[in-house]
């Protein structure tokens, strides 16, 4: 059976084996993100200007999330040399909601232990102004869109050929530099998130292979702190239920990019992703280099 497989990619046509290598499985699934973004944003800017700027958020969310994920079901199963599809329906409400609960809990944990130190205070509680594009933009389409680039295709892809460390440090790296355009970004802002969210979502992929646990999670994080908390996400300062404010040390509040920049965060959320990435360890989950397997 090994020699008729050996025998079999041998005897591979050059274009198969160039279409089915692991890099240019990846570059063609971003390049099918890019191009489902930009459709949608093509296809909204003819809704007509008498919308809401809270309708027309809402619709065009949920519409870039339906193609976005149809994009993905389409295409991305079918790239790479090792077939699968990373949003299967079974486990998608369990796992997405657990993921959820979990974001909550890590960054209400944060919020806690900056609240214990005289960091965060509350100041007014009441109905958050910016709820639709909270739940819509940072919510939704964030998480989906984020998860789908950063974890189901260029972690994904890197681990095929290169495996899971090299692919949990690529594309930690490049989530978290791909924070550095946001408002009141700094180049710690971008390393804190490099190894806090980077280890933390890339620990659920790699424990359950699939997406649905890091969206969930993804979700949770950017909804806890910005709706319920009232704390800027990942600099963007959202108005959610509670007015509050952060006093202290850069290196403790996240300055005006939020508590995502800080010690705190980075503590807590790194020790929760390095907690998921054992996990994922023992249950065999890590992938070793294509050369070595």
């Amino acid at each position: 059976m090994p020699n008729s497989d050996i025998q079999s990619s041998a005897d591979m046509p050059l274009w198969r084996k160039v279409w089915e290598f692991p890099l240019v499985a990846m570059v063609i699934g971003l390049a099918a993100m890019v191009a489902a973004v930009s459709a949608v944003g093509g296809v909204m800017s003819f809704l007509p200007d008498s919308l809401s700027p809270d309708v027309a958020t809402l619709i065009t969310g949920i519409g870039a999330t339906i193609v976005i994920i149809a994009v993905y079901k389409l295409i991305i199963p079918r790239l790479g040399r090792e077939r699968r599809d990373d949003l299967p329906m079974k486990g998608a409400v369990g796992d997405t909601a657990l993921g959820l609960f979990v974001g909550f809990a890590i960054f209400s944990a944060i919020v806690g232990v900056a609240a214990a130190l005289g960091i965060y205070r509350a100041a007014a509680y009441g109905m958050s102004e910016d709820i639709v594009p909270l739940l819509v933009q940072a919510g939704l389409v964030a998480s989906v869109l984020e998860e789908i680039i950063f974890r189901g295709i260029l972690f994904r892809f890197v681990e095929e050929f290169a495996g899971s460390w090299a692919a949990l440090i690529i594309s930690s790296l490049l989530f978290g530099f791909g924070h550095a355009s946001n408002d009141n970004a700094t180049i710690m802002s971008s390393l804190f998130i490099t190894v806090e969210a980077g280890l933390l979502l890339g620990g659920a992929y790699m424990l359950t292979r699939n997406l649905w646990l890091a969206i969930g999670l993804h979700a949770g994080w950017n909804l806890t702190q910005g709706l319920i908390w009232g704390i800027p996400v990942s600099g963007n300062d959202y108005q959610g239920f509670l007015d509050s404010t952060l006093t202290g040390p850069e290196i403790l509040t996240g300055g005006a990019f939020g508590l995502e920049a800080s010690v705190l965060a980075l503590v807590i959320a790194s020790s929760a992703g390095l907690w998921l990435i054992w996990q994922a360890k023992k249950e065999g989950h890590v992938v070793p280099p294509s050369w070595e397997r």
